[in-house]
């Protein structure tokens, strides 16, 4: 007899939820292939995302993991929502990658070195220094459990967001960014309040992507999803202000 497959066909909805996972994420379990026997070895890094949404972390050639990552860059990626009560019925997302170390000082570095300072700005401290380099994960695929009976698996056109109808969307993510936490806070404040329904503060826009907005507080990080996903640059502008007006 043939057991049952688990799994449920992945929806907009599995998605959504993978992607809200990714771009919030403060933290996760790396695991990498251990070079003594073979055996797996895992540990604890601060996570960031490039524009696509794929994982970014920023090591310490004094670390073991970045070591084995140099040796054999197949690893994965444990990242979990984090509440109160069972651990276990909170959203968790594996993601099966291939790192790529990004070389120091490259225009690709300095994208990804922006975006990781907004998320982690005392990682500021040490950043520059010569031991430390940013990898990018590049990923394969995933598996979301969702909540009991929740469970996906993902390709990775599922969990990432196309960026090919958007080049130099760097750029103008990082004016619109400094623009709106400069002269739009009110509204910054009011996407995350009203919108995703945090808690009151001085919120600020950290990322944005064709499909959403990234938002800070302290430690609090929310992922505001557009209602439909840009087409081109030149819808951001208007929706920005559609959101901020609703």
């Amino acid at each position: 007899m043939m057991e049952k497959d688990p799994t449920l066909p992945v929806d907009d909805e599995a998605r959504q939820l993978a992607k809200r996972l990714i771009r919030t994420a403060r933290s996760g379990a790396l695991a990498t292939n251990g070079a003594d026997a073979g055996m797996p070895f895992a540990s604890l890094v601060a996570v960031g995302t490039d524009l696509d949404g794929s994982p970014v972390i920023l090591t310490s050639q004094l670390s073991v993991h970045t070591r084995l990552l140099a040796a054999d860059p197949r690893c994965s990626l444990l990242l979990s929502a984090i509440g109160k009560g069972d651990p276990l019925a909170h959203p968790r997302l594996t993601l099966l990658a291939e790192a790529e170390k990004l070389e120091p000082g490259s225009d690709k570095a300095q994208q990804v070195r922006r975006r990781y300072l907004l998320q982690h700005p005392k990682a500021a401290l040490y950043v520059d220094f010569p031991d430390f380099a940013f990898w990018r994960l590049n990923v394969a695929s995933g598996s979301l459990n969702g909540g009991f009976g929740r469970a996906y698996r993902m390709a990775r056109e599922d969990l990432l967001t196309d960026m090919s109808a958007f080049p130099g969307f760097a750029e103008l993510e990082a004016s619109a960014v400094a623009h709106m936490n400069e002269d739009h806070a009110e509204a910054v404040a009011h996407y995350a309040t009203k919108l995703c329904g945090g808690r009151e503060g001085a919120w600020r826009l950290i990322g944005i992507d064709p499909e959403g907005l990234q938002l800070a507080l302290g430690d609090d990080l929310l992922r505001l999803t557009f209602p439909h996903p840009l087409q081109g640059p030149e819808e951001l502008r208007p929706t920005l202000v559609t959101l901020a007006r609703s």
